[in-house]
């Protein structure tokens, strides 16, 4: 549900009736056997291991175009909520996994922790700024990754501008987590896992319920899933594949991150990584900046990117993306693109680096992890991402965008 630009250009004819760009899914799937290969000689099997899972979940978003921008703003604009129930799902199905696994505190010899974070007004504000900057940009954190692997032009100036703004957020952060915040808390924890799961899975069906009274109202009755023009082999390599099965595929392919990285998926860090790597490389002094004199930040910054779980998974996306795009022979760029459009996702991704590093996380880390982690402050950057989403809709003609239209 992020906005793809990218077109099928020349594709080739399979014998099957698709069309698959062959030259891209040879280089792509080259590229990550190699890459596979050279990060686990480099790093360790476990990194290689995660590099593949995020070329997993690459797959899963394009296909699906499992984004969270379209689909909220469907509720906003259309009052559908299909794709918000099959989040709802998803993360739901993952909380049943996650709590007890975060309570056991270590599998197979594997240290677990949740994605689990305060409650403050760093979130509060932080995740409706990144709210807002979904609308502009085009896409979540999740949503741009897998659109740049799908060839959009449009979505590399939004990650871009994303990673420039998540190096602004390091660089502020230290103030934001001095404002008013609650501990981080946990409700498997602070109720025990059988009660906050339950709390966890009635808040869900209550955001669900509440997309089905909405469309109802509006419709009479709820939308239909499309029915597929492809079926079998066909479906699988072009797509679409259907929300709420490409939900539960995410769902287990984060309960796979949190088992062999110890941590759920997560998106934003990596940005924030990348981005301060090359202002070091430049001669900005990032080590001096308190963020990154913290011991896990400042191990970070002298590791090599491939040592870092995030960043290893984000390039497995951007790539499963783009052999996705490949195989579908949907894989063209497209480099002719208005100019406030290019301004709306310059300013797009700057919201959406800065409030996600206010805020422990976007769409991904926040939210979806968050909550099935059963992390209290996932559900303030729900309520407030959603609010600065709203905000968005409204804000997207401005820069000749599709935006609130009365019907």
């Amino acid at each position: 549900m992020s906005e793809i630009s990218a077109t099928s250009s020349r594709p080739t004819p399979a014998a099957s009736g698709l069309s698959v760009d062959k030259s891209v899914v040879l280089v792509v799937a080259l590229a990550m056997v190699i890459a596979a290969q050279l990060i686990g000689q480099l790093i360790s099997p476990r990194q290689s291991l995660l590099f593949l899972i995020g070329g997993a979940l690459g797959v899963t978003l394009y296909h699906a175009s499992f984004g969270f921008t379209g689909g909220w703003r469907r509720m906003v604009v259309e009052r559908r909520g299909r794709a918000m129930r099959a989040q709802m799902l998803m993360i739901g199905v993952t909380a049943i996994v996650f709590l007890p696994l975060l309570a056991m505190g270590n599998v197979l010899g594997q240290p677990l922790v949740g994605a689990i974070a305060p409650v403050g007004v760093s979130v509060l504000f932080g995740a409706a700024l990144f709210g807002l900057g979904m609308q502009l940009g085009g896409g979540c954190g999740s949503g741009t990754l897998f659109t740049v692997g799908g060839g959009s032009a449009r979505m590399l100036v939004t990650l871009v501008f994303f990673i420039v703004g998540a190096v602004l957020g390091t660089a502020h952060l230290p103030y934001w987590l001095s404002l008013p915040a609650m501990p981080a808390t946990s409700l498997g924890t602070l109720l025990g896992v059988p009660a906050g799961l339950a709390v966890t899975l009635i808040g869900l069906a209550a955001v669900a319920g509440i997309t089905v009274l909405v469309e109802r109202r509006r419709h009479g009755q709820l939308e239909a899933a499309p029915r597929p023009d492809r079926k079998g082999i066909e479906r699988l390599l072009h797509g679409p594949w259907p929300l709420v099965g490409a939900g539960l595929g995410l769902a287990a392919l984060n309960a796979a991150t949190l088992l062999v990285a110890g941590h759920p998926w997560s998106i934003t860090y990596g940005f924030g990584l990348w981005g301060a790597k090359i202002a070091q490389a430049v001669g900005i002094p990032i080590a001096s900046w308190e963020f990154w004199n913290w011991p896990a930040q400042a191990q970070a910054l002298n590791d090599s990117v491939l040592a870092d779980t995030t960043s290893v998974m984000n390039f497995g996306i951007i790539l499963g993306a783009a052999l996705a795009a490949g195989l579908a022979g949907k894989f063209a760029p497209k480099a002719k693109l208005p100019m406030l459009s290019l301004l709306a996702a310059a300013i797009g991704g700057l919201l959406m680096g800065y409030g996600a590093r206010l805020s422990f996380g976007c769409n991904i880390g926040a939210l979806f992890s968050g909550i099935a982690s059963g992390s209290l402050h996932g559900w303030l950057w729900f309520a407030a991402a959603f609010a600065g989403s709203f905000a968005g809709v409204f804000a997207r003609p401005l820069f000749g965008m599709d935006g609130f239209k009365r019907s």
